[in-house]
């Protein structure tokens, strides 16, 4: 089993409910690819390192996730990319 840690940051400028939506869609995605979510935590709004695409701060979603290969992470990666509301996304592989 490989177990990665996806972090997502999400435009602060979304209304709540748009910002629950995505959080919502993107564990819905992680279980519809059976993955086994270890921790799931909303850090809340916090201020950006640097400025990205204008946006001085942003929602920050921390998942550790366990599954059998890869395809929730990489469902993730894809999903992150093309989805317009986050702004950045990382997945760490964790070594056990």
């Amino acid at each position: 089993m490989n177990k990665y840690e996806l972090i997502f940051i999400v435009k602060p400028d979304l209304e709540e409910s748009q910002i629950k939506g995505v959080n919502d869609s993107i564990k819905a995605m992680l279980l519809e690819k059976k993955a086994n979510i270890l921790e799931a935590k909303e850090w809340g709004q916090k201020e950006l390192a640097y400025e990205i695409n204008k946006y001085k701060t942003g929602y920050y979603f921390y998942y550790l996730i366990e599954e059998k290969g890869s395809k929730a992470e990489k469902e993730f990666n894809r999903v992150a990319l093309i989805n317009e509301n986050i702004i950045r996304h990382i997945t760490v592989k964790v070594e056990e």
